[in-house]
């Protein structure tokens, strides 16, 4: 099933630059306290796209990771930006932000108007990772100074800088395993392997998110320096999580993997768990929305269900659940929620406030490096009659349309057309057969036409039913609105007609009803979407939410599986019908 998507942006490294210096010109001059500790990291996340971005250039350009003065520079600059968090981390956010001479030496020369592409780091964005975590990892590692850090890129260019500084240690590699995801290589030129494998006789830790279904980037490293001499016992692991490697690994991979050190503080042990409060997230959170009156409640994996009323749960796929908490105040329990560090949890929090603040979403207290505030309100989830309620279609349509006139338009564009209908009919096909495929190929025809009446916004993407609440007797409000459009999928920010086919599919709506629907949403935009590239948005709609819940038994629990089965059998019967014309 194809699910998942590789989001990348252009930006120009004059500019990242630029923004880089003048945020930390800025930043020395808040006062000391989580919020500047926030944007320290801010900045170290936007200097390893830069590094990362120049990095995959060359390597583009050369077919091979290499030493260059570029990547050297890029190199110390976030060793050294790396050294800033650390020292405000360890030092409880207090002291003054001291940024060492070199750095702007360092952006200077990083100040070339080259387009670099762009891949934002999935565990800062979605999966609550931490480069404290691997501060804290680094520092209980025992590993001496003389230790070779290699980090992986996209996020191990950050990941990498933090451990080096955490152990004192030279300016860490990033290398780009490539290939097939299951089973990655290394392109390493002659120069930079020579340097990695200069003494030999060091410990080298290998620093990555993950590991993921197969561990093979983690495990193409270790099999590279293993392979030129370098013993596997002065081998150490910097992952993302503390379990295996997943079932697509190898049997190298797995038993080195079993034998070797893996160093993880996880979110939990890092800010829910920890005996200092200054780093504690429930400190952080009190002084938003005052005292907690017991501590966080863990709602994260479907836990969110229990709050609901019955035992008739909505399907949850935990891929791409967010950690999430419940604070309980005076004033009643919060939402916190993992929105993302560094400017993803920025954007995120500038949407949730335009989102409130005109009646659609719950009310915002704040971000808390990288955990968003949300109120958790008392309230029922709308009954299947009420979604075909002439009051709610008009709600929507107003929903629908605002999104599209006001919120800040997409950094980064989702999958095109063409994207789409391939997507479709691979899922299709895997699904219903080839047969079925087929005739899907024909219902698509050139539908790359549509693609001049396209306008992408900042979509919605989840749509269904569970996400309505009604409090009271009448205010509805949409919860999850904020991360669909910007989620490690392949969808992406779309056309506002794919919001319009997916309440279609959702709420069961009737022709009429849902013209009643396009007709609000332009009410309330000046532009509706056309009638043939709606046809094809809802059959693109149906395949991926199939694929996508399909592909999500892999990974749950038991008693998961007969809801996810009962959602992707509603999508395939819908789909079915769509093909062939019903």
């Amino acid at each position: 099933m194809l699910v998942y998507g590789d989001a990348k942006r252009l930006e120009r490294a004059d500019m990242l630059c630029a923004e880089i210096a003048s945020r930390l010109q800025a930043a020395q001059h808040l006062p000391a306290g989580i919020e500047r500790h926030t944007e320290l990291v801010a900045i170290l996340l936007r200097a390893g796209e830069l590094v990362q971005g120049l990095a995959d250039l060359e390597l583009a350009q050369m077919g091979a990771d290499e030493i260059s003065a570029s990547r050297q520079t890029g190199e110390c600059l976030l060793l050294d930006l790396a050294g800033l968090v650390a020292r405000s981390w360890r030092q409880g956010f207090a002291g003054p932000v001291v940024v060492p001479a070199r750095v702007a030496r360092s952006l200077a020369n990083s100040q070339a108007p080259l387009s670099l592409s762009i891949r934002e780091p999935e565990g800062y964005a979605f999966y609550a990772l931490y480069p404290e975590s691997y501060l804290e990892a680094a520092a209980g590692s025992g590993l001496p100074a003389d230790t070779v850090v290699i980090g992986l890129r996209s996020i191990g260019t950050t990941l990498s800088a933090i451990v080096a500084a955490s152990i004192g240690a030279a300016p860490p590699v990033t290398l780009r395993p490539i290939g097939d995801p299951f089973q990655r290589r290394l392109a390493v030129a002659p120069q930079l392997a020579e340097r990695l494998l200069r003494d030999r006789a060091a410990n080298f830790a290998i620093v990555d998110e993950g590991p993921g279904l197969s561990g093979s980037s983690f495990g193409c490293v270790a099999d590279w320096l293993e392979d030129h001499g370098v013993s596997g016992r002065r081998i150490h692991f910097f992952p993302g999580h503390k379990g295996g490697l997943g079932p697509q690994s190898c049997g190298r991979h797995r038993e080195r993997w079993a034998a070797r050190p893996r160093n993880v503080i996880d979110v939990d042990d890092l800010l829910i768990r920890p005996s200092n409060s200054a780093r504690h997230l429930a400190d952080w959170i009190a002084h938003l929305v005052g005292p907690l009156e017991k501590p966080l409640e863990d709602v994260s994996a479907g836990l969110w269900r229990k709050t609901l009323p019955g035992d008739r749960w909505p399907p949850v796929d935990g891929r791409f659940e967010r950690r999430k908490f419940l604070a309980h105040t005076a004033d009643g329990p919060w939402l916190v929620k993992f929105a993302g560090l560094g400017d993803a949890g920025q954007r995120k929090l500038v949407k949730a406030r335009l989102l409130a603040d005109a009646g659609f979403t719950p009310p915002v207290a704040g971000l808390c490096h990288g955990f968003l505030v949300q109120k958790w309100v008392s309230a029922r989830l709308m009954a299947p009659p009420e979604f075909r309620r002439p009051a709610f279609i008009a709600h929507l349509g107003r929903y629908l349309s605002f999104r599209a006139r006001s919120l800040p338009p997409p950094a980064a564009q989702g999958a095109s057309m063409a994207k789409l209908c391939e997507m479709a009919m691979i899922n299709t096909e895997e699904a219903l057969g080839r047969a079925a495929a087929s005739r899907l190929k024909t219902r698509f025809g050139d539908a790359e036409r549509y693609n001049s009446t396209i306008l992408p916004v900042d979509t919605d993407n989840r749509l269904h039913r569970w996400e309505w609440l009604v409090e009271g007797e009448r205010h509805i409000l949409k919860t999850d609105a904020l991360d669909h459009s910007s989620a490690h999928d392949l969808i992406g920010c779309q056309d506002i007609g794919w919001d319009i086919a997916g309440a279609s599919i959702e709420f069961d709506l009737t022709r009429e009803e849902r013209a009643e629907l396009r007709a609000a949403v332009s009410e309330g935009w000046s532009r509706g979407p056309n009638a043939g590239l709606m046809e094809l948005l809802e059959i693109c709609y149906l395949a991926f939410q199939l694929g996508l819940w399909m592909s999500a038994k892999s990974a749950a629990a038991p008693e998961e599986v007969p809801r996810l089965e009962a959602a992707a059998a509603r999508y395939a019967r819908l789909l079915r019908r769509r093909i062939d014309g019903d």
